[in-house]
């Protein structure tokens, strides 16, 4: 796939339809069921970001990940998307996901192409996830943050929208048995929030027609 698919405004807007508008201010987790009994009813959730960064590349359509450092004190060594939580100085949770995103990986904001938000996801370490998803021009270069990265990777779009490669496992947690998505991916095993924001994505696309070979 060429670059040029970057510039294509049909599929661009295409895309955006399916999710939720760049301005939108909800913040309630939309998986609130998924933390009965992990958080107090009352619980007030820290509000975050992360970048769902799309990258166009010869062999088709790449997700950005990172592996996060063992050493972090929340979800170390976990893999995730770029992001964290929103500081007063950023706009909105775009401006977030993009510096964010930029202190992570080196990714200046020029780079990305904001198109549109997924449900936020709450977290058991009381965040609000607002989920950007945005198109990452595939010329950029990666600088990762040795203190909070430690490797940087992508996975093809296709696989993640393969409902064959989607398992849900179980494992309890704080006194109960709990399920919760993975998709393995070779040696690589990404689940929870990461993988809860990808089952997300999965099923707005779902909804507006589209399937894995839409991102051959």
């Amino acid at each position: 796939m060429s670059a040029a698919v970057f510039k294509q405004p049909n599929w661009m807007e295409r895309l955006s339809a399916t999710l939720r508008p760049l301005d939108a201010s909800e913040w309630q987790p939309h998986n609130w069921d998924e933390l009965d009994g992990l958080l107090p009813a009352d619980q007030l959730f820290r509000p975050a970001a992360v970048l769902i960064g799309l990258v166009p590349r010869a062999n088709g359509w790449q997700v950005l990940l990172t592996k996060r450092t063992e050493h972090l004190p929340q979800h170390g060594g976990q893999i995730s998307f770029p992001g964290g939580r929103i500081e007063a100085s950023d706009r909105d949770a775009v401006a977030g996901a993009l510096r964010e995103t930029h202190e992570e990986l080196g990714i200046e904001p020029d780079f990305v192409k904001p198109l549109g938000l997924l449900d936020v996801y709450g977290t058991i370490s009381a965040y609000a996830v607002t989920p950007v998803v945005g198109l990452v021009n595939p010329a950029c270069v990666t600088k990762p943050c040795a203190r909070e990265v430690d490797e940087v990777f992508e996975v093809p779009l296709k696989f993640l929208l393969d409902r064959r490669n989607l398992k849900r496992e179980e494992r309890h947690f704080r006194g109960r048995l709990r399920g919760y998505f993975v998709f393995p991916y070779g040696e690589r095993y990404i689940w929870g929030a990461t993988a809860g924001m990808l089952v997300n994505l999965l099923e707005r696309l779902d909804r507006h027609g589209f399937d894995p070979t839409d991102f051959d």
